[in-house]
């Protein structure tokens, strides 16, 4: 299992969010791309951005910050928010991506996701945010009555990346992820699924390892790394098994 550093951008800042709320953000840094460099440096494997401000423009509002990450550090980010067309996914892969996470357009436009992975098999990623179950979108301002596992399956064999699920009641809230509609996901697909929100210390890893075998491969840590609830090498090594 790999543990996946966030960097949330808001305003050109590192920023965390409490349930995806807009105005209840903690500024971590003035330079995302400090925190970039920093997590690479205590060994992520991979790393995940998101343009906060693009998931409620709908279109890319952090680009020239994503691009100075992408050129500062050497392992593959991910990168999602905002991204609504075929030309953003061209445009951020063009740039160095090494994944894409589409969020709401694998609800409003389900095309997109399928003629993504197929230009760019395996970087596609779609991100399901879900609220008691069901999906929400347009940065989790709107919730729909489709639910997380119902969309996952839509997308099965797209070949995926991956899926990366998302309960917004406990994002930002640090009071464990949400075990059991994660293991609920991962056994309902083929699909790699990647954990994400609430993560807060070292016994989160240990607890999302028991549904490794379910298909869990991953797990995205925010606010915990940033408030030192959890550390991320000692994060990697747990969940390496090393």
């Amino acid at each position: 299992m790999i543990i996946i550093p966030a960097v949330d951008i808001k305003n050109g800042k590192c920023v965390r969010l409490i349930q995806g709320k807009m105005d209840e953000e903690t500024i971590f840094s003035d330079s995302p791309v400090d925190m970039a460099k920093k997590w690479e440096s205590m060994g992520a494997e991979i790393i995940h951005v998101v343009d906060l401000d693009g998931a409620i423009d709908k279109k890319p509002t952090n680009l020239a910050t994503i691009k100075e990450i992408m050129a500062a550090v050497n392992v593959p980010i991910q990168i999602g928010g905002g991204i609504r067309d075929l030309d953003t996914i061209r445009m951020y892969m063009d740039a160095g991506a090494g994944r894409i996470i589409i969020g709401t357009e694998a609800i409003r436009n389900p095309d997109l996701i399928f003629k993504g992975a197929e230009e760019f098999p395996t970087a596609l990623v779609v991100g399901i945010d879900a609220r008691d179950g069901l999906v929400a979108v347009e940065g989790w301002t709107e919730t729909t009555k489709v639910t997380a596992v119902e969309l996952a399956q839509k997308f099965d064999d797209a070949g995926l990346a991956a899926i990366n699920f998302t309960d917004i009641h406990r994002d930002g809230m640090q009071t464990g992820p949400n075990i059991e509609q994660t293991q609920k996901l991962a056994e309902a697909v083929k699909s790699p699924v990647v954990a994400s929100g609430g993560v807060a210390g070292i016994q989160d890893i240990t607890n999302l390892l028991e549904i490794e075998d379910s298909g869990v491969v991953g797990v995205i840590a925010g606010r915990a790394l940033y408030t030192g609830g959890l550390d991320l090498v000692e994060a990697i090594k747990v969940a390496s098994g090393k």
